[in-house]
Formats: structure tokens, C-alpha cells, sequence
């Protein structure tokens, strides 16, 4: 019995022999078959290699699939400022107004000239002040050489143009829009001011009430001329 045993038994040794001969000739031909590819095989296939070379290769591609595709793009400062040509335009326009207009002071007028080519001295803005067909026209109109305010009129587009519906011609004067009101700023000088250092200032708040501007508000500012060191006194168009 123990003998059928010992016969019983060698095969099995010598099958798992065979088996394991096999299994390393099969993996010897793996490993030369590897190295004949000469060691690109592993990045020439699979998912893992195409995502590792894409940041490279196209950097550019894959920030452009992160943006969503309905961001509206921001306006350009260039779309919100007018054109040159158009500003041109409404200064010319701003100037024949006042020009033209008979309610402007001849003290006025003589200082509307150019002061270097054809560049005239004056402030324009467009906005809605009176509710108006189209937006009103705020001219401001100053001295050449020191900008000072010598008249600040509203113009309001009608059926024949436009008409003037506000002026202030006390220099220095000057009229802005802030928030669809008008807002008038008046420097007071007394004798022996220097115009750089006026005794006192009134802001004054206009709003429109149907036909004229009405005042709203009014704020008076006193100065300290402690300061002062100039020598040029305020200017007068009388």
C-alpha cells in the first residue's frame, strides 16, 4: 500500500514541475516581447497617457471648455464714452446754442471765442433734467485763461429746437446734473479776494416743476481766507 502510495504521488510532483516550466517560458516570451517595443508601450495606450499630455499640449483648450458659454461679456469703457467725433458734435452744437441765443449777457458772449485753434471754453452734459422729448443740454461757458465760470445755461429740446430754460451769469458759476437734478455752484468774492481764495460758496438744488426749475435746497459755505497768498483778484464780466 505505502508503495501504490509512492507511485500515486510522483506524477502530481511531476505535473506541478511541468506546469511551472511552462508558466516561466510563457513569461520569459512576455518580457523579451516587451523590450522589442522598445519601452513605449505603456504610454501609447490607455486613458491615463492621453490625460497626462493634454495640459501640455493644449494648455489653452481645456480653460476655454471651464468658461460657461453664456457669460455676457462686459461693455467696453469705449461703448459708454462717445466717440470724439460725437463729442465734436455736441460741443459745436452747445456753442451755436448760446451763440445764437439772445437771453445770453454780450459779457457772455465775448468770452465765448476759441482759445487755442478752435477749442472753445466750454463744459458740456447731456442728461434728463426736464423730462423732456430728448436729453437736456447744460452749457457751461468760462474764461480762456483760468477757467473760471462766467455762465451756465439749461437748454430743453422742443418743437422748434431748443429754448433756454435756465441761466445764471453771477461769475463764478458753474451747473452739473447729479441724479436728475440740476446743482448750481456759485463762488463769492468780496474786495481784495484772490481768486484762488473765494470768501464764501452757495450750492443751490434745482429740480423742474413742470415749466421752470424750482430751488430746492440751498448751502451756504463760509471760507477763511487765514491762507491766503495770492495775488489775483477775482475776475469781472460786467
Amino acid at each position: 500500500m505505502r508503495g501504490l502510495g509512492r507511485g500515486v504521488g510522483w506524477p502530481g510532483r511531476a505535473l506541478k514541475a511541468v506546469i511551472a516550466a511552462v508558466a516561466a517560458i510563457a513569461a520569459l516570451g512576455l518580457f523579451v516581447s516587451a523590450c522589442g517595443t522598445g519601452g513605449t508601450g505603456a504610454r501609447d495606450e490607455g486613458p491615463a497617457g492621453s490625460e497626462t499630455l493634454a495640459p501640455v499640449s493644449s494648455p489653452s483648450g481645456s480653460v476655454r471648455r471651464t468658461e460657461p458659454e453664456s457669460t455676457p461679456s462686459a461693455p467696453s469703457s469705449s461703448e459708454a464714452v462717445p466717440a470724439p467725433a460725437e463729442q465734436e458734435k455736441r460741443r459745436g452744437l452747445a456753442v451755436k446754442l448760446v451763440e445764437s441765443d439772445p437771453k445770453v449777457s454780450p459779457a457772455v458772449k465775448r468770452q465765448l471765442k476759441p482759445c487755442v485753434g478752435d477749442e472753445y471754453p466750454v463744459d458740456v452734459s447731456y442728461g434728463g433734467l426736464t423730462r423732456g422729448p430728448s436729453d437736456d443740454i447744460v452749457v457751461n461757458v468760462m474764461t480762456c485763461g483760468d477757467a473760471v465760470g462766467v455762465g451756465a445755461y439749461v437748454y430743453r429740446s422742443g418743437d422748434h429746437g431748443y429754448d433756454n430754460v435756465f441761466r445764471a451769469e453771477d461769475p463764478p458759476v458753474y451747473a452739473e446734473i447729479d441724479r436728475g437734478d440740476l446743482v448750481v455752484t456759485q463762488q463769492l468774492y468780496r474786495k481784495g479776494d484772490s481768486l484762488t481764495y473765494p470768501s464764501s460758496e452757495e450750492v443751490i438744488t434745482y429740480r423742474w416743476a413742470g415749466r421752470r426749475f424750482v430751488a430746492q435746497s440751498r448751502v451756504h459755505n463760509d471760507y477763511s481766507n487765514a491762507v491766503d497768498q495770492g495775488v489775483t483778484t477775482a475776475p469781472s464780466t460786467r
